[in-house]
């Protein structure tokens, strides 16, 4: 549920949310908090990308399985944060930690810092966007909307990423199947408001505001697309130095917005740190892993996977109320970002 960047399909690449996830969403996918969207062009690979590279001590099934949990927990440690600090507060913390996992590894593989300020400046676009704006709104919507629902709000990510594409991306042509599973998807996200009882007994502001989160992500990952495409820096350097910045415009805003804490909660305080070192650092760390072994079509399967984990997280964990709309509509919305992922067979012989 992190999210930075989105992947393009290259041994080098991994999607991060965001959402995605975080869906998690870094510079090289497209999910956090995620929460993918079609894989974009990411930077040319690195000298040391093209190395061999040692196989992985943990079956990748082991790690994909990690993935998932840890992403579809974000929303439970989201809630548990917010009661104990101001969702900024939040925020900043989950980037604060997110970015010193990240450095670590930059460390230990000798990888540098992106270089030139037009670079840099493109990156704190991306920063913005992908990480300070949607990780502030649903920390906010938790506040009055349970975490089984900003779960299933971040699975639309996907949906509007197919809407946008028709429109900003010339060259990503829709298919019948996508346009239907794109209605099917929004269909879902009705059934899940209950939008047959006029939405009643829904909070519309913090709603609205996890749904803009997930908005956040595709915008992101198109302006990624059209400005970072060329960049001659690692798929790590780039996401180290966007969560950075990330930090840093938190860190601007935070103190503006709220008032230090006059006590630090353990529960609070450890989904914070957890939220920021597993959820955003370690859990891009292991996508890019995924996507370098098992491509991104597989990687990215781990968006389906992560509101049925945040639903069961927060109605066993938190106590939280499930009325039969909301799985329901939940399945549905699967269903349709499936379908607007699909792509059509090329006959044998053609090249794309």
């Amino acid at each position: 549920m992190s999210t930075a960047t989105p992947p393009r399909p290259d041994p080098a690449s991994a999607p991060l949310s965001p959402s995605a996830p975080d869906l998690t969403p870094d510079l090289t996918t497209g999910l956090t908090t995620g929460l993918t969207t079609d894989p974009a062009p990411a930077p040319a690979p690195s000298p040391a990308a093209a190395r061999p590279r040692t196989r992985p001590a943990l079956d990748w099934r082991i790690r994909f399985a990690a993935l998932s949990l840890i992403w579809g927990f974000s929303f439970l440690l989201i809630k548990v944060g917010t009661h104990g600090f101001a969702p900024f507060q939040v925020t900043f913390g989950r980037l604060f930690f997110g970015t010193a996992v990240l450095a670590v590894a930059m460390a230990v593989k000798r990888d540098r810092l992106p270089r030139g300020l037009r670079t840099w400046g493109h990156l704190t676009v991306a920063a913005f966007i992908l990480n300070a704006l949607p990780f502030s709104l649903f920390a906010y919507s938790e506040l009055t909307i349970p975490s089984t629902l900003a779960g299933i709000c971040n699975a639309t990510s996907p949906l509007w990423g197919m809407a946008l594409s028709m429109v900003a991306l010339s060259e990503d042509r829709p298919t019948r199947r996508r346009v239907a599973g794109l209605g099917i998807g929004f269909l879902g996200v009705l059934t899940v408001l209950g939008a047959w009882q006029g939405f009643s007994g829904l909070d519309f502001t913090g709603t609205a505001m996890a749904l803009l989160a997930s908005l956040s992500y595709p915008i992101g990952w198109i302006y990624v697309r059209r400005t970072l495409a060329g960049s001659s820096s690692s798929h790590l350097s780039l996401t180290g130095a966007q969560l950075f910045l990330g930090t840093v415009q938190l860190a601007v805003v935070t103190p503006l917005f709220t008032t230090l804490p006059t006590s630090f909660p353990v529960g609070p305080l450890l989904s914070v740190i957890v939220l920021g070192a597993l959820g955003t650092g370690l859990a891009i760390l292991i996508q890019y892993g995924l996507v370098a072994e098992v491509g991104p079509t597989t990687g990215q399967m781990v968006t389906y996977f992560i509101p049925v984990i945040a639903t069961a997280a927060g109605v066993t964990l938190l106590g939280e109320q499930l009325s039969w709309n909301t799985p329901v509509g939940a399945l549905i919305v699967l269903a349709g970002a499936a379908l607007t992922q699909s792509r059509v067979k090329r006959p044998a012989g053609r090249q794309p």
